[in-house]
């Protein structure tokens, strides 16, 4: 798996959103679970934005996850983890979902790390980086991330509880946090 290169994408690798997107969908229905679906334009922005992570072994899709920022910059999501299930077991969703964590820090420093997740293994890869789980209200509020869930099976789970709560898990980093506990550590 080292062979495997995760990185930043971008222009080059348009070529693989097709396939991206069908990763997806088709993980989505193996495990019956919900998923926000993305367009193929919104999936190239974020390319072209530098806000997408892709794994490649040479020049063959390994692995994804893009970020995206709301709330003026308050939030950012680390959304649409997938690895391609014959590169799965082997640690590359916890390096992508890594870079992509380095990506948010980067270009979000103030900002709060979130993501929805029904995934076992992401909990755990997001309760390593430094995530909490927490109630959807410590989430974003702000409209336009809520309606990419319109997408999702569960939507309905979601709108019935007032987006209280649905079958995705919250998961939370907030810088702050993290700082008090370094310096608490350094006394």
């Amino acid at each position: 798996m080292e062979e495997i290169k995760v990185f930043v994408a971008d222009e080059r690798h348009i070529k693989y959103v097709d396939t991206i997107l069908d990763t997806i969908e088709r993980a989505a229905k193996i495990r019956g679970t919900g998923i926000a679906k993305r367009s193929p334009e919104y999936v190239k922005q974020k390319m072209l934005e530098r806000k997408a992570i892709i794994a490649l072994d040479g020049d063959k899709f390994a692995g994804f996850c893009y970020i995206e920022s709301w709330s003026n910059k308050q939030f950012v999501a680390n959304s649409g983890l997938i690895v391609v299930d014959t590169y799965r077991g082997h640690g590359l969703a916890k390096r992508i979902k890594r870079k992509a964590f380095e990506l948010s820090r980067e270009r979000f420093p103030e900002a709060k790390i979130f993501g929805l997740t029904t995934g076992e293994a992401v909990m755990k890869i997001n309760n390593e980086l430094g995530y909490r789980p927490v109630a959807f209200a410590s989430l974003t509020d702000d409209p336009a991330f809520w309606k990419g869930c319109e997408s999702c099976v569960n939507f309905d789970i979601l709108q019935r509880n007032n987006r209280r709560m649905c079958l995705c898990t919250g998961m939370l980093y907030d810088p702050h946090e993290h700082e008090n506990k370094d310096n608490q550590e350094l006394k």
